[in-house]
């Protein structure tokens, strides 16, 4: 061992987060500065890939059957590094793509396993993923062979699928598709806390009210996927943990039962491994020894036998037969009572009282010796909470509808950030729509599309509503899940059409000038409204001199109420729309942050972001027609006003009180413009003002109103993914 690799237990100490790298940073002198690094991550710079690479076209020559048949040898293929439990690596390999995928939460849609970033830290070295490394290492043999064509995402969470197919369940389906990413992912807020494990009263209003958790988080400690296996706060508790698994999971888009599926489903297969000191294990993978090679804790005791591995501290099968899925997992739990006790490696856990020999498993190494099986805090909830009994026992009653339930929930757990179905690739792809795919029919593609924008601009609805309308329509989508975005028109429906951002009272005027074009027309109304988006922009695109058309495809559908999942949908509310000039002013987070979240979400880098906000305000589409940042007396105009008065030194630039500012003529003093700190970040911050320096020069007028058209019609097909497939 070196200086970083000091001994550390995965689970019962913690570890500081931060981290010194040699010589002061911008953030380090500068700790408030507005971060805009996550509008430039995963950029070209730092992808290895030609230029001309596109995933999704190369896993459509992967040979699936083959890929599936080596994942199936690898199961029992025992190496003696990293020994298979029973000779079967099908737990390992559930938890790798349960942990992958289990990160997504539901209010920001973050996080989840289709970006491959469990490859990186922190994900990488979370306590909670111990040595899942093993089962990224097991898995590199099949990602060389198969290169380009089979990314690490679509590989980590094919294995889970295949263990489990290899173990008796039949899955629900699998849908390759997803792209990896080459560096950390910066935008994901996983805590605050700068230590593992910290206390989780650290993220709660009131541990004892588990909806108290602090949003977006969907987990109870820095460094864990859901719940404390031990309980809360590390005191066993059943009744008290039952609801912080309801709440955690509810946080990823589960419910009740799908919660209850996946926990026994979950643990109908493989064991926890503390058989030994875990306080002896090495350092994590990204604060191992050179010479690890990206292996992290690493176990000074470890033999080529299963029954010496220790991950998690907890030790023991969950069932009878660990390599079957079967219901052994409930005649275990519902057919004993259970006491409490410690695992060797000192972690809280619960074991059978008087079991039965015969209903013990076998040791994972020797497959002979009798083991004691267990349970955690969170398998004891499903027995003491009344609702999950409940469900629990309608499973023992029809062993068949539990198989559905588990593979319908783990088919969800593993593809529930990938978007709309159109996304999936592959032969196992599932014909049937499910209602938290966002489904949405095929739009008409054959409608004479000057016919219905000459009955736009002939409607009376004034430019900005038009425009107003298109973005807040679309301005919902969120590149983390692919969920939201104008196809579909769901801007209609509750909840969304009465959000205070959308106001309802002029939404209501222009869907009843649109309504009847779209029915007239043949054209659905998504593309009604987006098309009027476009008239309204060209329109000001014409008016300050220009010849630029913006680009449009039809083809988008109208979804009806029965496709959508309203309560699903209410996170898709936006709580500050800079480019509108709007918050509701109680997010926490200044303008400018929430400016930089929104835009980050939405898929925008920060040039684009400069622009389309430059150019909505001279387009008058603020918020309640708010005149804050319109600097111009060319409203409605598609000029570069906005970014010529806000670098203009003649102006002077002040600020009057809560959130406002005024600019006045530095020479006069009298005020010519007001502003917010959404506007006016666009000159303070030294990048920001980099870009808006550019689209004020006096020749790039034109090169402004074109790259606003482009990043515009980037925001209106962002959920296009029909266009992409």
């Amino acid at each position: 061992m070196d200086g970083n690799d000091v001994g550390k237990c995965p689970v019962m100490h913690g570890k500081s987060l931060a981290s010194t790298f040699g010589g002061r940073t911008n953030k380090d002198w500068w700790p408030n500065a507005l971060n805009l690094d996550v509008l430039h991550q995963h950029g070209a710079r730092i992808n290895p890939m030609d230029e001309d690479f596109d995933y999704r076209e190369a896993v459509k020559g992967l040979d699936y059957d083959a890929v599936k048949a080596d994942l199936t040898a690898l199961m029992t293929d025992s190496q003696p590094w990293w020994p298979a439990d029973w000779g079967h690596y099908g737990g390992l390999m559930i938890r790798l793509a349960w942990h992958a995928a289990g990160t997504y939460r539901l209010k920001d849609g973050r996080g989840g396993g289709s970006t491959g970033n469990q490859r990186f830290a922190p994900l990488n070295s979370w306590p909670d993923n111990v040595s899942l490394d093993k089962g990224r290492r097991l898995l590199w043999p099949i990602k060389k062979k198969y290169g380009n064509a089979l990314s690490w995402a679509d590989l980590m969470l094919l294995a889970g699928n295949v263990a489990y197919e290899s173990m008796g369940l039949k899955t629900f389906g699998f849908g390759f598709g997803r792209a990896d990413i080459w560096a950390p992912e910066t935008d994901i807020n996983w805590g605050e806390e700068e230590e593992w494990l910290a206390p989780s009263e650290n993220r709660y209003e009131d541990l004892d009210d588990a909806t108290t958790m602090a949003n977006p988080l969907a987990a109870v400690h820095m460094g864990l996927i859901y719940v404390n296996p031990e309980g809360v706060n590390g005191n066993p508790n059943p009744a008290r943990t039952a609801e912080h698994v309801r709440v955690t999971f509810a946080r990823m888009a589960m419910n009740d039962e799908e919660t209850a599926a996946l926990t026994c489903g979950g643990h109908t297969v493989g064991k926890a491994h503390g058989n030994g000191d875990a306080s002896a294990l090495s350092a994590e993978p990204e604060g191992g020894a050179m010479e690890n090679q990206g292996f992290g804790w690493m176990n000074p005791s470890q033999t080529e036998s299963a029954g010496s591995l220790v991950s998690s501290g907890i030790e023991g099968a969950w069932t009878t037969e660990p390599t079957k899925f079967d219901m052994g997992y409930f005649k275990l739990l519902f057919g004993y009572e259970w006491e409490l006790t410690k695992s060797p490696a000192g972690a809280n856990q619960w074991q059978p009282i008087d079991i039965r020999e015969e209903d013990m498993p076998v040791d994972a190494g020797d497959g002979v010796t009798r083991r004691m099986p267990m349970m955690t805090d969170a398998d004891m909830a499903m027995k003491v909470d009344p609702i999950y009994r409940e469900i629990c026992e309608k499973f023992m009653a029809d062993e068949a509808y539990f198989r559905d339930t588990f593979a319908r929930a783990w088919f969800k757990l593993t593809h529930r950030d990938m978007g709309p179905k159109v996304n999936y690739i592959g032969p196992e792809v599932p014909q049937e729509d499910l209602i938290w795919q966002d489904p949405v029919p095929a739009g008409n593609t054959g409608y004479d599309v000057e016919a219905v924008k000459a009955k736009i601009a002939a409607s009376g609805l004034s430019h900005a509503d038009m425009i107003a309308t298109a973005w807040d329509s679309a301005r919902t989508y969120r590149g983390s899940d692919k969920r939201g975005g104008a196809n579909g028109a769901r801007i209609r429906f509750e909840p969304q059409r009465s959000w205070p951002g959308n106001e309802r009272e002029r939404l209501d005027g222009v869907f009843k000038k649109l309504e009847p074009i779209a029915a007239e027309t043949g054209a659905s109304l998504a593309d009604v409204i987006v098309l009027a988006g476009n008239v309204g922009v060209e329109a000001a695109v014409h008016a300050a001199g220009f010849k630029i058309e913006v680009p449009f495809s039809p083809g988008r559908g109208d979804a009806t109420e029965e496709m959508t999942d309203a309560d699903s949908f209410d996170v898709l509310e936006p709580v500050a729309d800079a480019f509108r000039n709007w918050d509701k002013g109680d997010t926490g987070k200044s303008p400018e942050d929430m400016l930089i979240d929104r835009a980050q979400l939405m898929g925008l880098t920060a040039p684009e972001a400069t622009v389309l906000l430059g150019g909505m305000r001279m387009l008058g589409t603020n918020h309640g027609g708010s005149k804050h940042g319109v600097f111009t007396d060319r409203e409605g105009q598609l000029t570069n006003d906005f970014f010529v008065n806000l670098t203009d030194m003649a102006n002077s630039w002040h600020h009057v009180g809560d959130g406002e500012y005024e600019i006045r003529d530095r020479a006069t003093g009298k005020t010519k413009w007001t502003a917010t700190r959404a506007d006016l970040v666009f000159g303070s911050n030294s990048i920001l003002r980099s870009y808006a320096e550019v689209y004020a020069q006096d020749d790039n007028g034109e090169k402004f109103a074109r790259d606003f058209v482009a990043a515009w019609t980037k925001v209106m097909e962002a959920d296009r993914f029909d266009l992409r497939a």
